[in-house]
C-alpha cells in the first residue's frame, strides 16, 4: 500500500474537465514527477491532494485513509507539506524568521509558550542552501532563493508528503544540482516527495517514477527511461512516433527536449 493513492480522481469547472479519472501513487522514500504541459492539470491535482480543491469524483488516500473529505489544516497536521508556484513569504520578516514562525505554527498554541531556538532555524537555512541570507528581509532575496525559502518554510513542519511545484524555477544550474541532492537526502531519509516541474534534466535525474498528464489524463507512467521511450509521450509532445521503429529512432531527441514535457 503506497502512502498516497490518487484514485480516479475528476475535476470539473464548468464543462470544462481539468482533471480526467487520474490515478497515480507517491511512497515513502520515493522521489514522483507528476508532469505535462502547462494546462495538463498537475497544480489541480496538487489542491485535491492538499484539500484546496474537491474531486467531482474518485478520491485521495493517505496512510491508508480516505481523506478526501479533509480539510486542509488537517492534512498539514498528518504530515502532507507542500509549495507553491506562487511565493508565500512574509516580505517583511527575515528568512531566519519565515522558517521560525513556520515551525512555531506547526508546533501549535502548547508549545508557543517554548519557541523554537534559533539554533533549530539555522540547522534548516543551512540544510537548504539559505545560511547566508539568514538575516535578509524575504521580500529582498532572488527569486530561486526565494524557491529555496519556500522549501524551507515546508521542512519547518517535518512533512511525511512533500508536494512540490515547480519549486527549481529561478535557480541557476549550480544551484539546481544541489537541490537535486537535496532531494536525495530527504528521500533517503524516508519522505515521499511529489514533484511538478519544467525542468527535464532535473526530473530525469531524481524521479524515481514519473507519471504524465495530457489533457488531465494519465497517459503515462514508469521510470524516466520508460518514459523517454513510451510511444505515447513522444507522440503527445512532439507529434511523431506513429509506431514503435518511429519511437526508437526518436528516443535520443526526447531526450534533448528540456521542458516538452513540462
Amino acid at each position: 500500500m503506497a502512502l498516497l493513492e490518487v484514485e480516479d480522481v475528476v475535476v470539473r469547472f464548468g464543462g470544462i474537465t481539468a482533471v480526467n479519472k487520474a490515478s497515480f501513487t507517491a511512497d515513502s522514500g520515493v522521489i514522483t514527477g507528476l508532469i505535462g504541459p502547462n494546462g495538463a492539470g498537475k497544480t489541480t491535482c496538487f489542491n485535491v491532494i492538499t484539500g484546496l480543491e474537491n474531486p467531482t469524483s474518485g478520491g485521495v488516500r493517505y496512510q491508508d485513509r480516505q481523506i478526501s473529505s479533509w480539510p486542509v489544516h488537517r492534512r498539514a497536521r498528518h504530515g502532507i507539506g507542500r509549495t507553491f508556484q506562487r511565493l508565500e513569504a512574509f516580505g517583511s520578516l527575515t528568512v531566519r524568521d519565515n522558517v521560525r514562525v513556520a515551525r512555531e505554527i506547526h508546533a501549535g498554541p502548547l508549545d508557543w509558550f517554548r519557541p523554537t531556538t534559533d539554533l533549530q532555524v539555522d540547522v534548516l537555512l543551512d540544510r537548504v542552501g539559505l545560511a547566508d541570507y539568514a538575516d535578509e528581509r524575504a521580500d529582498s532575496i532572488p527569486t530561486g532563493t526565494a524557491r529555496l525559502l519556500e522549501l524551507a518554510r515546508c521542512l519547518a513542519s517535518d512533512p511525511t508528503l512533500l508536494l512540490l511545484d515547480e519549486p527549481s524555477s529561478g535557480l541557476d544550474e549550480t544551484e539546481t544540482d544541489a537541490f537535486g541532492d537535496l532531494l536525495k537526502e530527504l528521500a533517503g531519509e524516508g519522505t515521499a516527495i511529489l514533484i511538478v516541474e519544467h525542468d527535464m534534466d532535473l526530473v530525469m535525474s531524481v524521479c524515481d517514477e514519473i507519471h504524465v498528464l495530457d489533457f488531465g489524463r494519465i497517459i503515462a507512467s514508469g521510470t524516466p527511461d520508460e518514459i523517454r521511450s513510451d510511444v505515447d509521450v513522444q507522440r503527445a509532445y512532439l507529434g511523431y512516433a506513429e509506431n514503435d521503429e518511429d519511437a526508437t529512432a526518436l528516443a535520443p531527441l526526447v531526450d534533448e527536449v528540456n521542458g516538452a514535457i513540462a
